[in-house]
C-alpha cells in the first residue's frame, strides 16, 4: 500500500491500492480470491499519534491491529468493488490468530514498534510502562514479541463466505494477536506482540486449503546474492534448494519460510513476485515459483 520512501497519507496509500485494484480483479474473475496485507507502518503511524495524546494511555497493539484490518479493509472492498462486477460480494472479516503462552517469542522480543528513544527516556518508560527496549542504530526502540500464529480464530465463517463466492479481505497484518488463559479455555484475551504477516497468511492459505499462495511485493522475485555483482533472480525452485539459501530476517527471509512451509504442508505452491504482476506470478510463469520435489513439480 506504500512505496519506498512514500508519505504515508491515506491518499497515497488509497492511489497505490486503486492502481492495483483491476490486476486484482482480473485474478478475481478466473479463481476464488482472498486477500491478506501488511499493516507495519499503519499500526507504527497510529501508535505514533496514540503516544502524543497525554491523557489517556495508549491502545494496546492487539487494538491497534485491529483498528488497521477495518481501515486497509474498508480500502480494498472499496476500490476493488469500483472495478470488479457489482454482482461480486467482498467483505473483510476481522481476524483474531491465537498464538501459545509459551512461545520463546515473549522471552526475546526481537520487533521494532513505535518511535525512537534516547536512552534515558527508554529507562523511564521500562520503569513506568514495563515496556522492553533495545537498540536501534544510535536510538532505543520499544520491542515486542513476535510468536508464532497457531489458529485461525474466524476460520469457520472464512470458509462459509469463501463458499458463497465471497471475495475476502482477512488475517490483515498477521491478524489481531490472542491467547486463551490455560486457566480459563474459554477465556480469549488480547497479547502486546505483532504476528509476523507472511506466516499467518501461509497459515490462512493452508486452512482454506489454497492451491496457489501468492506474496505480493515490491520486487520481481527473491534474488540469491542480493546486493552483490553476482546477485541474481530466482525462478522456479524447490523447497530443498531455496532452503539451502540465507535470506535475512529483515527482508526475504520470512515469506521464504512462509513459501517453504505452505509447500511442504500442502504440496501446492508458493509464490513471490511484484504486485504489478499479480496475473502472471498465479499463473506460473514470473516471479520466484516455489515447488515441491527435486524435479520442480
Amino acid at each position: 500500500m506504500l512505496k519506498r520512501g512514500e508519505p504515508m497519507t491515506a491518499e497515497n496509500q488509497r492511489s497505490n491500492v486503486r492502481m492495483a485494484a483491476p490486476s486484482l480483479a482480473a485474478v478475481a474473475q478466473e479463481h476464488q480470491l482472498v486477500l491478506s496485507h501488511g499493516n507495519g507502518p499503519q499500526v507504527g503511524l497510529l501508535a505514533l499519534q496514540a503516544a502524543a495524546y497525554k491523557d489517556v494511555d495508549p491502545y494496546p497493539l492487539d487494538v491497534l491491529g485491529a483498528q488497521t484490518e477495518g481501515m486497509i479493509g474498508y480500502v480494498l472492498e472499496q476500490e476493488l468493488g469500483n472495478v470488479m462486477p457489482s454482482d461480486v460480494p467482498l467483505a473483510t472479516i476481522l481476524t483474531m490468530v491465537q498464538v501459545e503462552p509459551g512461545d520463546p517469542a515473549f522471552r526475546d522480543p526481537t520487533k521494532f514498534v513505535g518511535p525512537i528513544y534516547t536512552k534515558i527516556e527508554a529507562d523511564v518508560l521500562t520503569v513506568e510502562k514495563q515496556w522492553t527496549f533495545k537498540q536501534d542504530g544510535d536510538a532505543w526502540r520499544r520491542v515486542v514479541p513476535s510468536p508464532e500464529p497457531q489458529k485461525i480464530v474466524e476460520i469457520r465463517p472464512i470458509r462459509w463466505l469463501l463458499d458463497q463466492g465471497v471475495v475476502l479481505i482477512c488475517a490483515g497484518g498477521g491478524g489481531v494477536p490472542i491467547m486463551v488463559m490455560p486457566a480459563a479455555e474459554t477465556k480469549r484475551i488480547g497479547v502486546e506482540a505483532v504476528i509476523d504477516k507472511d506466516l499467518a497468511s501461509q497459515l490462512l492459505a493452508r486452512e482454506i486449503d489454497a492451491d496457489v499462495f501468492v506474496m505480493a511485493t515490491d520486487v520481481d522475485a527473491v534474488f540469491a546474492d542480493w546486493g552483490t555483482p553476482d546477485q541474481r533472480a530466482l525462478g522456479r525452485i524447490t523447497v530443498e534448494e531455496l532452503r539451502a539459501m540465507g535470506f535475512p530476517a529483515g527482508s526475504m527471509g520470512p515469506k521464504v519460510e512462509a513459501a517453504c512451509r505452505f509447500v511442504e504442508a500442502t504440496g501446492g505452491r508458493a509464490a513471490i513476485g511484484s504486485l504489478a504482476q499479480i496475473q502472471q506470478i498465479v499463473d506460473g510463469e514470473v516471479g520466484t515459483q516455489v515447488v515441491s520435489g527435486k524435479d520442480g513439480s
